[in-house]
């Protein structure tokens, strides 16, 4: 008799778990977000997303690749899959500027702190990230950029980002123009006057590894590169100094419902944890935007991040809205220069 009651209990008991688990799964519900993938899509389904199906019953969906092109068709069309996807500083102003995206209500999101920069009306800071210059270690040091683009002082190959904004206003820089000044425009005329005195001298880069294999193949002695991609590479020196911060955020399609903009908010105040920030960072070196973040890494972790206060504090912070504004003056002159290479 004993048995019996043992098994209808055991029975019981499977059933039960049984059932309720079918249940919490039918009311999971499910929020839909784009994003880079690889190990940034990695490093959220770790640190953020497992925990939210838990704690709040989201499940999050992640689509590959996201940007521009596809949040913009889904806010024209009224039809939002994607609740949000991750993009640049341009892209987050072009969508603002064109109207698609919907604004960050900072009150109703009510994060834990963050850097101010990084609540923008139109975007959430998701993570810092900075160009900066690097260089071989056994080659002379400079010590800002007119140093950086001096190729008869300190002779030798740089490695250019073929990108525009990551290259012109250091440029400009090398001209003399200061980073307080860069900060708020780039006179394209003295960028272009430096290029044309180094073009010679240079090595055009379109993915982020390259640089610091130039330099450690000794195929360029100077670089402007990610950096993530040269700290803490063998061989290779870098500095923060005269660094361009830069963001990258989540945007918020216009259109979505209630129902999205709870769930998604619910995401995206969890991102603002110096904790799941810290979890983060141990996938890829961008930190989050939260300032309690660097008080629970390493010191020797701390000193890498782009947001620590000492880093901070001699970078300037990309300027979105004049890149928006000068868009097309700037393709027009970097076409041109590119075209006579």
């Amino acid at each position: 008799m004993k048995k019996i009651l043992g098994n209808m209990s055991l029975a019981c008991t499977i059933f039960l778990a049984a059932t309720t688990g079918a249940a919490w799964a039918q009311q999971a519900k499910e929020l839909h977000v784009m994003t880079a993938g690889g190990e940034y899509g990695d490093s959220l389904d770790k640190c953020i997303n497992e925990q939210l199906l838990k704690d709040a019953g989201i499940k999050v969906i992640s689509e590959t690749p996201g940007g521009y092109a596809k949040i913009a068709a889904q806010a024209k069309s009224g039809v939002i899959v994607n609740t949000v996807t991750d993009g640049s500083t341009g892209d987050m102003y072009r969508l603002a500027a064109e109207g698609l995206l919907e604004p960050i209500d900072w009150a109703k999101l009510n994060p834990e702190p963050m850097f101010d920069e990084a609540k923008n009306p139109n975007g959430f800071g998701a993570s810092y990230y900075s160009t900066i210059m690097a260089w071989r270690s056994d080659a002379k040091a400079p010590q800002n950029f007119v140093d950086f683009f001096d190729t008869e002082k300190f002779p030798g190959k740089r490695a250019l980002p073929d990108y525009p904004e990551f290259v012109l206003a250091f440029a400009a820089m090398g001209d003399g123009m200061t980073p307080e000044e860069v900060s708020k425009g780039v006179d394209l005329d003295r960028a272009f006057k430096t290029l044309e005195r180094v073009k010679k001298d240079t090595i055009w880069w379109q993915s982020g590894a390259q640089p610091a294999q130039l330099l450690k193949d000794n195929e360029a002695q100077y670089a402007i590169a990610w950096s993530g991609r040269v700290l803490g590479q063998d061989g290779v020196t870098a500095t923060y100094n005269q660094g361009m911060l830069d963001i990258s955020w989540w945007v918020v399609a216009k259109g979505i419902s209630d129902e999205q903009r709870e769930m998604l908010y619910a995401w995206l105040r969890a991102q603002t944890n110096a904790e799941k920030q810290k979890c983060l960072v141990s996938f890829l070196p961008y930190p989050g935007a939260s300032p309690e973040l660097e008080k629970i890494v390493t010191p020797e972790m701390q000193k890498t991040f782009p947001t620590s206060a000492e880093n901070k504090k001699v970078q300037w912070l990309s300027n979105g809205q004049w890149w928006f504004d000068n868009a097309k003056e700037v393709e027009k002159r970097w076409n041109e220069f590119k075209l006579l290479q």
